[in-house]
């Protein structure tokens, strides 16, 4: 199974799920009010290369990382 990594201020420890593609991720974190909001605002990237498309294939061993905006200085 994929493994999903919930970085930065998101503080959710990671999990597997079984999905092929990340529009399957977005309906598995549907019923999470609290998730919704910040995937609104999140880059996703896949094997730690930043991607846009909901089709991209997932494949079980695939890691998927929500990347939250930060700000520093």
């Amino acid at each position: 199974m994929a493994k999903v990594e919930f970085l930065g201020p998101l503080g959710r420890p990671s999990i597997e799920v079984d999905i092929s593609n990340l529009q399957e991720l977005k309906s598995f974190f549907q019923e999470d009010q609290e998730l919704q909001d910040w995937l609104a605002i999140c880059a996703v990237a896949v094997n730690d290369t930043l991607v846009c498309e909901l089709n991209m294939p997932i494949s079980k061993e695939d890691k998927i990382s929500l990347l939250p905006p930060v700000c520093g200085g």
